[in-house]
């Protein structure tokens, strides 16, 4: 499997995300915003954490309408898988491949913690290797990840089955981290070949640092 992780001004996880996929097997290619084409031979890409254009604005607000973003939304049109974290996530519903918007999180701090989240569902290409209703120990690190979505399309989203996970404590039970609408910490499209998540998967690889259950997550793409 093969990764294409994008970089724009500000990102500041493209190594992370890279070393992470690499140490799980993976062939990588960093990819700059300014291109207008993605690597043809890749399976995955994705738009790691940071702050593209220093979260002026609006978080995401700008890359949105970077080149390479064409090329991203070609790329899942047509079934490519797309997997969004953080900033990432926040990009991908600026550029409206996901539903919802993030906003500042409603204690108007950022929150940098370890943090439990439950997998709500597991019949998709990220989460396939997780068990529904698993908790999880993923770390967060964010000021907008308070996610918001009106009545009719948090509908949608249950309906579907489109939810991935929402934020919890030790014992499975939804607790509000950061403001979000239900607990979300993460979503995918109805097609379910485009995810996002506050969450920093690529952060939980080593135990000595406080968790490995992001290895799962990644490897699920490749299943």
């Amino acid at each position: 499997m093969k990764v294409a992780v994008l970089r724009f001004p500000g990102t500041n996880c493209e190594f992370d995300t890279q070393y992470a996929f690499e140490k799980l097997g993976y062939a990588t290619e960093l990819v700059w915003h300014k291109e207008t084409t993605l690597p043809s031979d890749i399976n995955l890409v994705v738009i790691p954490g940071g702050f593209s254009y220093g979260d002026y604005l609006r978080s995401g607000s700008i890359a949105r309408f970077s080149p390479i973003m064409r090329a991203v939304v070609n790329f899942a049109n047509k079934g490519g898988k797309v997997l969004g974290i953080c900033n990432g996530f926040q990009i991908l519903t600026e550029v409206g491949l996901l539903p919802g918007a993030l906003k500042r999180n409603s204690n108007l701090h950022f929150i940098s913690k370890m943090q439990r989240i439950r997998v709500e569902n597991n019949d998709n290409a990220f989460l396939n290797r997780c068990e529904k209703d698993e908790v999880l120990q993923i770390p967060i690190a964010h000021a907008d990840g308070n996610y918001y979505i009106d009545p009719t399309g948090l509908s949608d989203l249950e309906e579907n089955g489109q939810i991935l996970v929402r934020y919890c404590d030790a014992n499975g039970k939804s607790m509000d981290v950061n403001g979000s609408i239900g607990s979300i910490a993460g979503i995918c499209n109805k097609e379910k070949n485009v995810f996002g998540l506050m969450p920093h998967p690529e952060r939980a690889l080593d135990k000595i640092l406080g968790s490995d259950d992001g290895i799962k997550m990644l490897k699920g793409f490749d299943s």
